[in-house]
């Protein structure tokens, strides 16, 4: 189990930041903004820690971030953010010639991924090294702990936050040994390949280790109940799923304000054009079954009654990262008078996200060093699918953070 180390050097506190896709689009913005925020090069734009809201909590500070994580791709971080460059336009190659020297750094700490049962559309994106999968079950979960304590070890770092940014899985049946403990660790050690997916390896290794985990992916097996469990047992905060970036950002906004005003909405029709390698995975029907089920629930949630919804997900190769949603609301008021609502969301999938991910490995570094275990509820505003709870409205869960933070506050 990795536990909280001695302070780094000079008495400060070091946090790593282990990404799951950590060469991935988002991963590589990530790294890219905490990299360019250490060296005072970009300002804090799109971060909560950055606000007044948390002044005078004891974060970690960017150039205390240590980042590494577990990949498919043999590439480079220079590379990848390079690729996100020409493709979106978001990191400027000046910027990635003046982080040359930290992007090798963080290349030193990236390990290969696992595919196991991974499903055709992601192991399409593997290099052909990464596709050998003759170690069992128990050998890969081994694998995965040695990489997380090495990696705190080598930095001697306070504490490892595991971050899930990898592609969306196709959903898995939850069957007997996804609900204990004891039957899920049986099925590896009988090396049940078809019970498991990247994802269920990867967060259990993170619960063993003690690692907190935040499931930022909408692969709805992850935080299976025995997944649940293994947190649990080693008092370990976690959180998911599915970040909250673009037009269900809105939707959760959005929506209560028909609420409010008690019109009634009749259907709401919404069409998302994606590309880049979250699209082309999505373009795979069993990998868009996951990421629809975390969108289409949202509307029936907060305005309590059943009402015509539609989400499209559609590739669009050219679009890159720059995702496009338009939707249409019908609705109804008094006499029966029907009218209706559009609108459109453009923006950079990574640049919404990147910032979400930073404030969160900050705030639940923060709660594990105050003995919060189990879900953190209170961070429900940063995803579709709050694991742990069924509030959907952005407004009741934005008081939800306040209130929490009013506590952390009380206790500093």
């Amino acid at each position: 189990m990795v536990k909280s180390s001695k302070k780094g050097p000079r008495g400060r506190k070091r946090l790593g930041v282990w990404l799951i896709g950590a060469r991935g689009g988002l991963a590589t913005t990530l790294i890219t903004g905490s990299l360019a925020l250490a060296k005072r090069l970009r300002k804090p734009i799109g971060l909560l820690t950055e606000t007044d809201f948390f002044e005078g909590f004891p974060f970690a500070r960017f150039e205390d971030l240590v980042f590494g994580g577990h990949d498919i791709r043999d590439t480079t971080t220079r590379a990848a953010a390079l690729e996100v460059g020409e493709d979106s336009g978001t990191i400027p190659p000046e910027l990635v010639q003046v982080l040359g020297r930290d992007f090798r750094k963080v290349d030193k700490e990236i390990r290969p991924g696992i595919l196991v049962n991974a499903g055709k559309a992601i192991r399409a994106l593997a290099d052909a090294e990464y596709l050998d999968e003759e170690r069992s079950l128990v050998e890969m979960v081994d694998g995965l702990r040695s990489d997380l304590r090495e990696f705190r070890e080598s930095h001697n770092l306070d504490r490892v936050i595991v971050v899930n940014l990898g592609s969306t899985e196709p959903p898995l049946r939850l069957v007997g040994a996804h609900k204990k403990l004891a039957r899920f660790e049986d099925a590896l050690q009988s090396n049940k390949h078809k019970l498991v997916r990247p994802s269920l390896l990867y967060a259990y290794a993170a619960a063993k280790e003690g690692c907190p985990f935040i499931h930022f992916t909408p692969s709805e097996a992850t935080l299976a109940p025995a997944l649940v469990e293994a947190f649990a047992e080693t008092g370990t905060p976690f959180m998911g799923r599915d970040g909250k970036t673009g037009e269900t950002l809105v939707k959760s906004a959005l929506a209560p304000m028909f609420k409010y005003r008690n019109l009634k909405v009749l259907s709401w029709q919404g069409y998302n054009l994606l590309g880049d390698r979250d699209g082309k995975v999505l373009s795979e029907a069993e990998n868009l079954d996951s990421k629809i089920q975390t969108k289409d629930s949202l509307l029936q949630n907060i305005l309590g009654y059943p009402l015509h919804t539609h989400v499209g997900i559609d590739y669009v190769p050219s679009l890159g990262d720059q995702k496009t949603a338009w939707d249409f609301i019908h609705f109804e008021g008094l006499l029966g008078h029907r009218m209706s609502m559009q609108f459109t969301w453009q923006g950079c999938d990574a640049v919404l996200a990147a910032p979400l991910v930073l404030d969160m490995v900050r705030l639940i570094s923060h709660a594990a060093s105050t003995g919060a275990t189990g879900p953190q509820s209170w961070l429900a505003c940063f995803f579709k699918r709050p694991f742990g709870q069924d509030e959907d409205d952005l407004h009741r869960q934005w008081h939800q953070l306040e209130e929490h933070a009013a506590r952390m506050r009380s206790q500093l």
